[in-house]
């Protein structure tokens, strides 16, 4: 039985209310988004002032074909990357007009990640693995030990407490790297190709348990080449050339709003 995701979101102060005066319904505002990367006298647009808004609890997909800037978006979005123009804000924060130091707090505390690769430490065992970032992050050890335990028997392994990766499937090696991503009560969690690396069983098991925490209240942006996985979302856009090319929701046949800058 998954249970209900504990509310860890913030109460807004006074310094972030007038970033909240534009979406301050949403959990996610992207505003003409610019990423130039830059190799010596040459210059690629990445992204090309791209607009996104995404409300309090939503599941999107996001797709396109390989380099057409999805996982830039993902990176620039969640404040991995600095940006080249425009703004971003997470829950009315301007993520980018932080420090370096206060955008990874930022990050520890309100985000999730989910990527590939499961990232694993092989020398550690799973609840170690979900701990670390708790520690990292400063909760003490006795509740970061604690914290790693319940989420681990969130996704269903409850039973490998002690295990260390190499004796785990591919499909709960990424449902550690799931509970990684839970342990810290995050208010939205990125996915960059989470089951990339598994078979389409595995694959399954891991898209379905996304999808429970999701019914649950998760904010959920996920990154996919597959159709069938995305088809499992509220929401799907197309990124092509940096763009935002497409916006619909998916099973009502109603487009959403498209904000390609």
């Amino acid at each position: 039985m998954i249970l209900p995701i504990p509310d860890g979101a913030p109460a807004a102060s006074a310094d972030t209310e007038d970033d909240m005066k534009d979406g301050s319904d949403s959990i996610l505002v992207a505003e003409g988004v610019r990423k130039v990367y830059r190799s010596g006298g040459d210059e690629v647009v990445a992204l090309h002032g791209l607009d996104l808004t995404v409300p309090p609890g939503e599941f999107l997909a996001v797709m396109g074909p390989s380099g057409s800037g999805k996982t830039t978006l993902l990176n620039c979005v969640s404040g991995l990357d600095d940006i080249d123009g425009g703004r971003v804000l997470v829950d009315g924060l301007s993520i980018h007009e932080l420090s370096d130091k206060e955008r990874t707090r930022h990050r520890a505390q309100e985000m999730g990640f989910i990527f590939q690769a499961f990232n694993l430490i092989p020398v550690f065992t799973t609840t170690e693995n979900v701990e670390l970032p708790l520690l990292l992050a400063g909760v003490h050890e006795r509740e970061a030990r604690a914290r790693a335990r319940a989420t681990l028997a969130r996704v269903g392994l409850a039973h490998r407490l002690e295990r260390r990766p190499p004796e785990l499937s591919g499909g709960e090696q990424q449902r550690v790297a799931v509970a990684r991503a839970l342990a810290g009560r995050p208010r939205i969690v990125w996915a960059d190709e989470p089951t990339g690396n598994l078979d389409s069983e595995m694959a399954q098991n891991v898209i379905e348990l996304l999808g429970e925490l999701h019914a649950e209240g998760l904010t959920l942006i996920l990154i996919t080449h597959d159709p069938t996985v995305a088809a499992h979302a509220d929401r799907l856009i197309t990124i092509r050339d940096g763009r935002l090319v497409a916006d619909e929701r998916l099973g009502t046949g109603a487009p959403a709003a498209v904000g390609a800058g």
